[in-house]
This record gives C-alpha cells, sequence and structure tokens, in this order.
C-alpha cells in the first residue's frame, strides 16, 4: 500500500461533495480551507500526479507550519498544490519555498501571526525557474502566469490549510494585503547588469534557488525623467525614506527590485551592485524629528540606544541598519519603473538552493521525476 493510500484510509481523511464545480467551491469555503477563490478539487488521483516530481518520503513532514505546527508532509503539500492549480513540474519549487520559509532567520511565526501586512514573497532564480515557466518580465508582480499565481498560491494555501494561519485565529493581520493570494516572481537575469541574486548569496550560477522575504506590498518608484545613475537613485531613496516601515527599528533586509531599464540606468556609470546599495543607504535617510515624540522614545531610544539614546533632533535616520543589507534584483519588463519592498522587520531573507538527496544540485524538473 503506498503512503497515500495509507493516508487515505485514515478517519476523516476523505470529504466527499457532489461533484459540482460550486457545490465544491462552497463545501471548501465553508469549512475554511479556500483563500476565498475556487479551487481545484484535490482528489486522490489529483495528489498523486502532483506527486509525480516529488523525491522524498510522501509521508515524512518536510518542514512544520506554525502558529499550529502542522506536520507539512508531501502529500498534505500537493493537495494545497492541486488546489492552487499548480502542475505538477511546479511542486519542486513549493517544497523548496516552504522549506526555505521555515528557516530560523525567516521567523515564520512572527511573521504568520504578526498584525503587521507582510506575505512570503519568492524570488527564484536559475534554470528550472525557466523551465516551468516562471514570469520574469512585464506585469512580473501581476496577474496572468500561471506559474508564478499558482507557486505563490499553493504556498499560501499551506500556511493556512496546515499551519493554521487563519484571520482572526492565527493570522492576525490587521488589514493584510493583497500579496496574501501570491506574490511570486522571478529574477529577470538576462536584463540584470549585475550578478543575479542567488550567486549574489553565494549559489552557483547555474543552480535553481529561492529567496525568501516576509515582504509588505511593493511600492512603486516611476522616473521616466532621470538619465544618469544619480538621477535615478535620488528617485529611488526619495521613495524609500519612509517613516511608516519596520526596516529602520530591526536588522533587516528591505527589497529594491529595479526594473531593467532602471537597473541598466543606475550601472550605465560603472556601479556596482554594492556601490549602488551604499549610496541608497547614505541617501535614504529621514532625521529624527519625522517620528513622532512617542515613537523616537519607545523604537529609538529604547530599541538601539547605541544609536540613538542622545540623538537630536537632525539625526539622520537610515531606513534599514547596514548597506549591505538591501537586497537588490533585477525584474519585470521595458518601462521606466521599479519597485521598493519593505518588510516585517523582525525577519532575515534565506535563500535555499533546489538539491537531490544526495546534494547534487538539480539542474532540471525532469530529474526529479519518480520511477
Amino acid at each position: 500500500m503506498s503512503s497515500l493510500e495509507q493516508m487515505l484510509q485514515q478517519p476523516g481523511a476523505m470529504v466527499e461533495c457532489d461533484d459540482d464545480p460550486e457545490a465544491v467551491y462552497e463545501l471548501l469555503c465553508e469549512k475554511g480551507w479556500s483563500d476565498g477563490l475556487p479551487v481545484i478539487p484535490p482528489t486522490p488521483e489529483r495528489v498523486e500526479r502532483m506527486l509525480a516530481y516529488c523525491d522524498r518520503d510522501l509521508d515524512q513532514p518536510v518542514v512544520k507550519i506554525p502558529p499550529r505546527y502542522g506536520a507539512a508532509t508531501p502529500i498534505r503539500i500537493a493537495a494545497n498544490a492541486v488546489m492552487a492549480g499548480c502542475k505538477p513540474e511546479y511542486f519542486p519549487l513549493v517544497l523548496l519555498a516552504l522549506e526555505a520559509l521555515a528557516e530560523e532567520p525567516y521567523n515564520l511565526y512572527g511573521t504568520q501571526a504578526t498584525t503587521h501586512p507582510c506575505t512570503p514573497l519568492l524570488i527564484f532564480n536559475g534554470p528550472v525557474a525557466a523551465e516551468v515557466g516562471l514570469n520574469s518580465g512585464h506585469n512580473v508582480m501581476g496577474n496572468y502566469f500561471r506559474a508564478n499565481a499558482a507557486i505563490g498560491r499553493a504556498v499560501r494555501l499551506a500556511l493556512v490549510n496546515i499551519g493554521a494561519a487563519i484571520p482572526g485565529v492565527g493570522d492576525m493581520a490587521t488589514t493584510g494585503t493583497p500579496a496574501k493570494f501570491t506574490f511570486c516572481i522571478a529574477e529577470n537575469e538576462a536584463g540584470n547588469p549585475w550578478e543575479p541574486l542567488h550567486v549574489e548569496r553565494g549559489l552557483p550560477r547555474e543552480s535553481t534557488a529561492v529567496t525568501v522575504v516576509a515582504a509588505e506590498g511593493p511600492h512603486n518608484v516611476n522616473d521616466h525623467e532621470s538619465l544618469t545613475p544619480e538621477g535615478i537613485l535620488t528617485m529611488v531613496a526619495g521613495t524609500m525614506a519612509i517613516t511608516g516601515s519596520n526596516n529602520p527599528y530591526y536588522p533587516s533586509q528591505p527589497v529594491l527590485a529595479f526594473g531593467p531599464e532602471h537597473a541598466a540606468t543606475a550601472a550605465s556609470g560603472g556601479m556596482s551592485k554594492a556601490e549602488v546599495k551604499r549610496w541608497l543607504y547614505e541617501h535614504a535617510t529621514l532625521p529624527l524629528s519625522k517620528w513622532s515624540a512617542e515613537g523616537i522614545e519607545r523604537r529609538f531610544r529604547r530599541k538601539i540606544p547605541e544609536r540613538f539614546a542622545n540623538a537630536t533632533p537632525d539625526t539622520p535616520v537610515h531606513m534599514w541598519w547596514n548597506p549591505e543589507d538591501l537586497l537588490i534584483v533585477v525584474t519585470g519588463g521595458a518601462g521606466k519603473h521599479s519597485q521598493y519592498i519593505p518588510t516585517f522587520g523582525n525577519t532575515r531573507a534565506v535563500t535555499r538552493a533546489l538539491k537531490h538527496a544526495n546534494g547534487e544540485y538539480v539542474k532540471s524538473v525532469r530529474d526529479l521525476k519518480r520511477g
């Protein structure tokens, strides 16, 4: 008997429903197993097909997802991937993202249960991302592209259905964000004048990787006028300088998602990515007086006394703690727009590579096909 068949023998493992899309939708909404949108019913046959590219023990937890600390086995994750509309080829990337989210620096419990409007931003690099059709061009953070939509949605459904991140119960987000439906992109490596994100973070260029970030929704940087690196970076720094972000109070890692045209302009004078980070760190500042008196006392003087215990009102506040903490990616299509993405704050980005059980990097998703 297979692991899937054994699971289906357990009490309550199967739920019967009329074979009608509206009836299925009503049932899953009633049970709280949907994200509010219609889903594909995770029948045993569909779940089994979803596991075609899984090289794990199907009934052994890959991770445990807070706040419930539910055991996320491949079978349970596959059910959520079916519901989200994934193709079986997407499944290894769903697993990879959940493994990265479970690493301690990300702070999955905190980001699941917070009142803050954060959600996992999944940034993919490498050949498998391209192979399965992840969009890195026009409308990369928007609708339309199945791989981006379904992979991000599968991760969110797993966080809800396995981890119990249920609004008002486990997920206490005050307003939330539309990005909670799905927030999954690939880096436009062909349009990147610098090294890709996964290479910067220590992985081989030929590897496939995900970087997970506890992100707010994107904040647009619209600049059709600037023609020099300093001009573009001045506009970016102005967008980054905000009082409502958590990033000035924690050793965190916000994201700058350069559009390819802005990135090309920023790099046109020979500036490296590290130099861009340093420039933005120095210029994306606000005087301490821009915060409320209570905010200055509680957020700066108490949290960071070594920097602000005796700071004057005109002391510059950087939007993140160290220049290298800013994550820079290049993504999207033609057009002079970029995106600044603040984060939950008390979190660090995690980058994880797609590997075989023996530790070798996966070159093609076909290499993971079972039997």
